[in-house]
């Protein structure tokens, strides 16, 4: 397979993978177009590479420079914006997992918490109600602390527990 073929492969399928993930598809192709990429591309290249409006590679670019994974850079003589990924797949892992757990496992334990806390009512289906939030709670808490400690790993360290776990 010749290299711009399997680089499209790529990039369509970590498009469709991203969306299983909750990640829109077009955001998914422009980060993994810059990263299958040896330099900084502009906005015009990413247009022409996906086939994509200058709005939406726009729009894309934002997103991906608000979670962190792709920065600008300057080309000397250049007026143009270009945009480059970082390559380091274990910082990668990290900067998506601190923005997921920022972006949805906080605000769910955030409500947990005030639905635990919040039912004034004395009745037996209200005191189901409690411990079922606390259950939650608790379950979505435990899942928060491994998020914490795998952000602030190093990847053999996740890799080592990871294959403890797998043998237990």
């Amino acid at each position: 397979m010749k290299l711009e073929d399997a680089k499209i492969k790529y990039i369509q399928t970590w498009g469709s993978l991203a969306t299983s993930w909750g990640i829109n598809k077009t955001m998914a192709q422009v980060h993994a177009l810059l990263l299958a990429t040896n330099k900084a591309l502009s906005a015009d290249e990413i247009m022409e590479a996906l086939k994509i409006s200058r709005g939406n590679v726009n729009m894309n670019v934002r997103a991906l420079i608000d979670w962190g994974i792709v920065r600008k850079e300057f080309v000397a003589g250049e007026r143009k914006e270009f945009f480059v990924a970082d390559k380091d797949i274990w910082e990668l892992f990290k900067q998506v997992t601190k923005e997921r757990k920022k972006r949805e496992i906080e605000p769910v334990l955030k409500v947990l918490e005030e639905l635990q806390n919040d039912v004034s009512e004395d009745s037996e289906d209200a005191e189901v109600f409690r411990k079922l939030m606390k259950d939650i709670l608790s379950v979505t808490g435990m899942f928060n602390g491994l998020l914490e400690k795998a952000i602030k790993a190093d990847e053999h360290w996740l890799l080592s527990n990871f294959t403890k776990l797998i043998k237990k």
